[in-house]
């Protein structure tokens, strides 16, 4: 079994391979605030133009949640703090 903290590397290259580059482009991104291995919850918190973009709060974070179930855990929940 991989530790929290490989688990969230393994996270960060995920995001960094997929959604990230958009979000900075937009002038956002986004910071992985915790992640509890055990309940397969991710809190993230979104930054610059995202922290304000209805958009982020919806069609980013379904996104987010769908490549993050698609390329690390399918029971991952992924909650915007």
């Amino acid at each position: 079994m991989s530790t929290v903290q490989e688990d969230i590397d393994k996270i960060q290259d995920i995001l960094n391979n997929s959604i990230r580059q958009g979000m900075q482009a937009d002038g956002g991104d986004l910071e992985i605030i915790d992640y509890d291995q055990q309940n397969k919850i991710l809190k993230i918190k979104y930054q610059g133009a995202c922290g304000s973009c209805p958009m982020a709060k919806m069609g980013t974070l379904m996104a987010i949640q769908n490549i993050l179930k698609e390329q690390f855990d399918p029971e991952i929940d992924v909650r915007p703090e």
